[in-house]
This record gives structure tokens, C-alpha cells and sequence, in this order.
């Protein structure tokens, strides 16, 4: 049975820390839980000072904001439904978030349009229902940076033969809560001969 959206979710850390944001009821929408989010800034360190961030299926909004909140420069969230875009332009509006920018737009889509390198943290958090974590995770690889990080959440893990995990990206991290698996994965650097 699939987990009912709350009606909001609190930002657990940094300047916005315990605020809470509304959420509305739309199927499929399962914010990051608490315990998770905790879990992955302790990963990613409690400061995104500087970065820039891209949340490609935002939802929520939960892990956007998380990042605006700890400091991160920029932060970019995709969301192809309307209203809940619209509740996530509202939320910007009333954290006064000029770091976010929210995109209004299929989530592969926006991503073919985005630069190259672009980012130091993708977070993909797509719909269960769909089998869309190949090519997302595609795209988060054309678009972190070498030494960047891309988090992905998803209904089982990542490991195995059959895993669509690209080579310029390797696991790091990895722990599941209840039926969600969430992984940490590292953009490989690539040496260029001159070391």
C-alpha cells in the first residue's frame, strides 16, 4: 500500500531548521522521511556552503530546501505537476529562498537541457511506480561534477549485476529505512595522465 503524502514536512537542519512546509496530497508523493534526510546530510556533511544543487524529482521539496537551508548557493527543482509546483513556489516565497529556482517541467526533459557539470549534488527521488531510475541516473552522471555526489532513493538497492549505476559513478554509501533504499554515489574523478 502506498504511503500517504503528509500534509507537511519540517526542514531538520541549518537556517530553516524545524520549519514546516505544507505539502499537498498528490498521488505517488512520498517525501523523504525525517530519519532519511538525516542520515543522507550527515553523508553529504552538515554544510552545503557554496554548492550547487539540482533535485530533479522534488516533490516536496523536501531535499531542496534541506540543502538550501545548510547553505547551498543554488538549488534547482523539477517538478512536472502543477500544483505542486505551485506549493513549491510558495514555499520559496516564504522561507524568501532566492536560492531556489523552481522549474516547472518533465524531469527528463529539463535535465537534457541542462549544462554539462552543472552540479555538485543531484538528488533522485522518482515516482516507485515508474522504472525510471536508469536514465535518471544517466543524467545525474552528464550532470554532477568529478567529485560531485548523487543521492538516490528508491524501493530497492542499487547493488547487483543488473544495476543501471553508470561507470563514472560508484556506491558509497548505502542503508535502507522500512522499503526505502537510499544510496550515495560518488562522481569518479578521472585522472588525466598529469599527476
Amino acid at each position: 500500500m502506498p504511503r500517504q503524502a503528509p500534509s507537511q514536512v519540517r526542514i531538520i537542519g541549518g537556517r530553516w531548521k524545524r520549519t514546516l512546509l505544507p505539502v499537498p496530497d498528490s498521488q505517488g508523493l512520498r517525501p523523504t522521511p525525517d530519519r532519511v534526510r538525516e542520515t543522507l546530510f550527515n553523508w553529504l556533511g552538515q554544510d552545503l556552503s557554496g554548492l550547487a544543487c539540482l533535485d530533479l524529482f522534488a516533490g516536496s521539496g523536501a531535499l531542496g530546501f534541506e540543502a538550501a537551508s545548510r547553505g547551498a548557493a543554488a538549488v534547482t527543482l523539477v517538478e512536472s505537476n502543477a500544483r505542486v509546483a505551485k506549493q513549491l513556489r510558495d514555499n520559496q516565497y516564504r522561507l524568501n529562498a532566492s536560492q531556489v529556482r523552481v522549474v516547472q517541467g518533465d524531469a527528463f526533459t529539463v535535465a537534457a537541457q541542462l549544462p554539462d557539470g552543472s552540479f555538485d549534488v543531484v538528488f533522485l527521488d522518482p515516482p516507485f511506480a515508474e522504472d525510471w531510475i536508469g536514465p535518471s541516473l544517466e543524467h545525474a552522471a552528464r550532470l554532477v561534477r568529478p567529485g560531485g555526489a548523487v543521492y538516490v532513493e528508491t524501493d530497492h538497492g542499487l547493488t547487483g549485476a543488473d544495476a543501471p549505476v553508470p561507470a563514472s559513478l560508484e556506491i558509497v554509501r548505502h542503508a535502507r529505512a522500512g522499503a526505502v533504499h537510499f544510496h550515495l554515489l560518488q562522481h569518479r574523478q578521472q585522472g588525466n595522465g598529469a599527476d
